[in-house]
């Protein structure tokens, strides 16, 4: 395959990374909206086009446990899911991170029941937030598609060995057709060498992992996966920076746009950080200083980077996707609130929770949300959280 740029649907380019990565073993099960990724690796897989282990298990808690069966023996794997899977699977997920194996997930990100529905919000990926995984979101077609790659060198990289989750958009991204450019497979043989896992499950030479705990050892493990994901900072910026070398497309833990001058900024993650850029445009034209902040790295959070994007704003305007019930806010607002805890000159936080189970939210939308946050910043009404839009 020569470096070429087509028009895909995301999933299906997405399918087409992990057939790239050359992975061993993919243990999936279908679930709205991940299906398409999983069902074309299959079709790849069926037709020869992929040598790997497709494993179609009975469940999503089946599939993280093969994950870690076959991670755990040295082999690269990968699975998707979205929703209520990622809530079966969740108990496996932990232990994926604990045991450091470098399992590589896309996480078709979509609301959790109840009520059921199909449609996207960050819900399901917030359930896991603290699972000891290295988490990003994407933005586009091409960010999933480069993040696929850029998952796998940092988990299996021997400084991290940590499970990582591409987080993308359930519909929005996942079933949208996007112009991709696809990278010729010399290129990602460069960028992402064969795995070597130095401790790995072996009958030649038995070995035991994530036995039983008593608690005289149990808090030193835990701190020994807090320090460990923390690390895995550096790995994550330079397999970023080498990815920029190779192909000039560049990513950074935390993105801007025209924030350099802001007196005020809105905060994303995922697709919305687009809308909010063209939103920003608009607003601009009118000689308003608004910017964007977007949070690409949300596991291990990049402090220093999110402090040196909102150096001298004078309020931010978080945008949440999912709800901390009887919470003093959304997850990303209350995570934000705390970290700049105490901190000299630190902006007025207003949270709002936005676009729950794929409510649109048009441009006039977040011009509304803008101008109605700036407000209540300068009233200093900055508790809580808005639940934009409900109905009457």
């Amino acid at each position: 395959m020569a470096t070429v740029r087509k028009g895909i649907e995301v999933s299906i380019a997405l399918a087409e990374a992990v057939g790239q990565a050359n992975v061993d073993v993919i243990a999936a099960y279908p679930i709205t909206p991940q299906t398409h990724i999983v069902e074309h690796l299959a079709e790849m897989v069926a037709d020869g086009h992929l040598d790997a282990e497709f494993v179609p298990v009975e469940s999503e808690h089946s599939a993280m446990s093969v994950c870690c069966g076959s991670s755990a023996v040295g082999a690269r794997t990968f699975t998707s899911t979205s929703s209520q899977g990622l809530a079966l699977m969740a108990e496996i997920f932990y232990i994926a991170s604990s045991l450091r194996l470098p399992i590589v997930m896309a996480l078709a990100n979509r609301s959790l029941s109840g009520p059921l529905s199909i449609w996207n919000d960050h819900t399901d990926t917030m359930m896991v937030r603290d699972s000891g995984w290295v988490q990003v979101f994407v933005e586009n077609g091409q960010e999933a598609y480069d993040h696929m790659f850029w998952a796998f060198r940092v988990a299996e990289h021997p400084d991290v060995l940590y499970p990582t989750a591409v987080n993308l958009d359930g519909f929005i991204l996942t079933h949208m057709i996007e112009p991709i450019i696809f990278e010729d497979n010399e290129t990602i043989k460069k960028y992402l060498p064969d795995l070597k896992m130095k401790n790995v499950l072996h009958p030649d030479n038995p070995v035991s992992m994530g036995c039983f705990a008593m608690p005289e050892i149990y808090t030193e493990t835990q701190m020994a996966r807090e320090q460990g994901l923390v690390k895995s900072y550096p790995q994550a910026v330079k397999a970023w920076d080498e990815w920029y070398e190779l192909t000039g497309r560049r990513y950074h833990p935390i993105e801007t746009y025209r924030a350099d001058d802001a007196e005020y900024c809105v905060v994303t993650m995922g697709s919305y950080g687009e809308a909010a850029m063209e939103v920003v445009d608009m607003l601009r034209e009118k000689g308003e200083k608004v910017g964007v902040v977007k949070i690409r790295l949300w596991r291990p959070f990049p402090f220093e980077d999110f402090y040196k994007a909102i150096e001298g704003k004078k309020h931010l305007i978080v945008l949440d996707r999912a709800i901390s019930f009887g919470g003093p806010g959304g997850p990303v607002a209350t995570e934000i609130r705390s970290a700049l805890y105490n901190r000299k000159n630190a902006p007025a936080i207003v949270n709002y929770v936005l676009g729950l189970a794929g409510r649109d939210v048009t441009p006039g939308d977040f011009i509304k949300i803008l101008h109605e946050g700036k407000e209540k910043a300068l009233k200093g009404d900055t508790a809580g959280y808005t639940l934009y839009g409900v109905r009457e």
